[in-house]
């Protein structure tokens, strides 16, 4: 199905296509399925020319509201993602992800309409550009919308890479300074906080390949090395080094600190949440 998209490289056109045929015979499938959605597949997939024609008319009809109209929103979106080939990118890249490491994910369409995880992510890459276009008001209106809507907060400042999951996604909040690298794996209710006593750059630095476990709270202007595992429900305060697993509160890494055991695989691309982990904790029910 073309190219493989990872954090690094760019979607050529032919990729881009063959995704987007890939999409439409989805919907097509379903509507056979399913002749109760023919409405629903017609406006939101069916219906239009492209990938970013969909996600722009997906993202204007949710973020809409009594003062934000989604026609306005809709050309807002498209013209974005007209625009800016990093926004795009990452489009592609965050889709594929989903499909590649979510057992959950039977199709992109499906993905694509009904994720929200996904959808706040795009948000986010739409206000980001709009925040670096020194159009901040309106980015963090999004933000704020995005909140509402997904329960998802992200600061249209924070930095991202691609091939993102927000799996789940509910209650994840990403500070201002924060920065996220490539093929990262992030479960719902995670924190990426300051620690409330400082200003300026304060938040979390997750490197590429990265799993955070649902509920884990990342504190503070700290690393969190390539390839590491965080478990679910830890609070890590201090440094996690590339290739290991932290767990607990406060957390402590799987072979303690001084020879912590080195993880074989990326979790970020596995979603592996608990090898490693069970083997040295001493939890027990």
């Amino acid at each position: 199905m073309g190219c493989v998209l990872n954090g690094h490289s760019e979607p050529s056109e032919n990729a881009e296509h063959e995704l987007w045929m890939t999409i439409q015979q989805e919907a097509s499938d379903s509507l056979s399925r399913e002749t109760l959605l023919s409405t629903y597949l017609d406006a939101f997939v069916l219906s239009h020319p492209s990938l970013e024609h969909v996600l722009a008319f997906t993202l204007g009809n949710k973020l809409a509201s009594t003062t934000l109209d989604a026609d306005d929103l809709y050309n807002l979106f498209l013209d974005v993602l007209k625009s800016s080939t990093e926004v795009r990118k990452g489009l592609y890249a965050d889709l594929r992800a989903f499909k590649d490491r979510d057992p959950a994910c039977n199709t992109y369409c499906h993905c694509l309409l009904h994720f929200k995880g996904f959808q706040a992510c795009q948000v986010y890459r739409i206000g980001h550009y709009l925040w670096n276009q020194d159009r901040k008001s309106l980015s963090c209106v999004l933000q704020s919308r995005a909140s509402e809507v997904f329960d998802v907060d992200i600061h249209p400042a924070a930095k991202i890479g691609n091939g993102i999951i927000f799996d789940h996604a509910s209650g994840v909040v990403i500070g201002e300074t924060a920065v996220v690298g490539n093929n990262v794996s992030i479960m719902h209710g995670v924190t990426l906080g300051g620690t409330g006593k400082e200003g300026g750059d304060r938040h979390p630095k997750i490197r590429d390949g990265v799993l955070i476990g649902a509920g884990a709270s990342v504190i503070g202007n700290i690393i969190v090395g390539e390839g590491a595992k965080i478990a679910p429900g830890a609070v890590v305060l201090r440094e996690v080094p590339p290739r290991t697993a932290a767990f607990g509160a406060p957390a402590r890494l799987v072979g303690g600190w001084k020879n912590p055991t080195k993880l074989d695989d990326v979790p970020g691309e596995t979603m592996d949440h608990v090898s490693y982990v069970l083997d040295w904790s001493d939890y027990v029910i």
